[in-house]
């Protein structure tokens, strides 16, 4: 039995988050004990203790990226890590960036293997970061990044060390709970729809390269088109930073100023039950001005619902342009809309999509799958 450590600073339920869950969720439970650290509980907590697995709670501030790996590496936090790693007898480490270099020196001090995924594009390492980062790609360490446009993103061009030494691992879907015959018709009855009503999707948290403006103001030109066409919006500001707070609510005024806007959208809030929101929709949208990856776009064609996104980083990786859906510039509301509205009206077009990309999603981005790779690495590891 391998004790694994899953080291965070996210303690709220975002893309990230949940493809973590969704991860440790498919390791062999009879190979894998996962355990959670976190510097405060939350909604990531509650749902690892819901698994019946261990949370451990800690305070620490996530590093910056001008963090100095050997500073860090002296800070209290480090002794903590390695205390509890002792304690809980904890075999294997898997850290996010903002924790990294505290989960790197207690990794060391314990002679613990360590995995780390990047997930964010925007993290180029500096020059006095570099060694550090060509160390955890070599036994008894490993580096994935969730996407290629993270990968190149994060080595940068020229690249800093050979791309080899980083593996491309893309969140895997849990194709059991995301499926064709998920029921929505909940969501439906929320807002207050008929089943025929034609309803848009977007699923994300509050935060300006989601794009949520674009979607409104793609509304708007889809309203034109199709008056009857109807529109929800699920998702919070799952990590409580005041920019996204202050985008939150200038969307939120701006749906409210417009009359035909505000009758025709419905603001849901967070859902647990992202699939049933999937479920209830005719098409997904993900306007976001750059995705990392875009999990909400493979989830949507788990559902076999056809997407609608923009193309910058991870989706033009998972949707094939014309054949599980369409993809499009950033920052292009009526481009998104002239998509929308040609699936709106076209059902066998739908159906052709969403078929695919299920097809597409069981094929190459499975949580099964992701997971055996996962294990491979993890016991390779372990073991060495």
């Amino acid at each position: 039995m391998i004790d694994l450590l899953c080291v965070t600073t996210y303690t709220g339920l975002g893309g990230g988050e949940t493809a973590l869950l969704t991860l440790m969720a498919q390791l062999d439970p009879a190979r894998f004990r996962p355990h959670l650290l976190t510097p405060s509980d939350g909604q990531l907590g509650e749902r690892f203790r819901s698994f019946g697995w261990k949370t451990h709670v800690t305070p620490w501030r996530g590093a910056t990226v001008y963090f100095l790996p050997a500073g860090y590496a002296r800070f209290p936090i480090v002794g903590r890590m390695a205390r509890l790693i002792e304690r809980e007898n904890i075999r294997l480490i898997h850290s996010d960036y903002h924790s990294l270099p505290f989960a790197a020196a207690a990794a060391r001090l314990t002679k613990t293997p360590l995995i780390w995924t990047c997930w964010g594009w925007w993290f180029h390492p500096k020059p006095w970061q570099r060694d550090f980062f060509r160390r955890l790609t070599a036994p008894p360490y490993h580096t994935f990044a969730a996407s290629s446009a993270i990968k190149s993103g994060f080595l940068g061009a020229p690249p800093f060390m050979p791309p080899e030494r980083v593996e491309v691992l893309p969140p895997g879907v849990d194709t059991a709970r995301f499926h064709p015959g998920v029921d929505g018709s909940g969501v439906r009855a929320k807002i207050g729809i008929a089943p025929e009503t034609p309803l848009v999707a977007l699923i994300a948290r509050f935060q300006d390269v989601k794009g949520h403006d674009t979607f409104q103001d793609m509304a708007r030109l889809i309203l034109d088109a199709m008056p009857e066409a109807r529109f929800a919006v699920a998702g919070e500001n799952v990590h409580g930073a005041s920019a996204d707070d202050a985008y939150k609510w200038r969307i939120l005024d701006a749906w409210r100023a417009d009359p035909r806007l505000s009758d025709a959208m419905t603001y849901l809030g967070f859902r647990a039950d992202a699939e049933r929101v999937i479920a209830a929709a005719d098409v997904v949208v993900c306007p976001s001005r750059f995705e990392s990856y875009g999990m909400v776009n493979v989830e949507a064609m788990a559902c076999a619902k056809p997407v609608v996104s923009t193309n910058a980083g991870g989706p033009a990786e998972t949707v094939v342009d014309g054949e599980t859906g369409f993809l499009v510039e950033p920052d292009q509301p009526a481009a998104l809309a002239e998509r929308v509205v040609r699936l709106l009206r076209d059902p066998d077009l739908r159906r052709r999509m969403g078929d695919a990309g299920r097809a597409r999603v069981e094929r190459l981005f499975s949580a099964s799958a992701m997971a055996a790779r996962f294990t491979a690495r993890a016991e390779a590891l372990v073991k060495m």
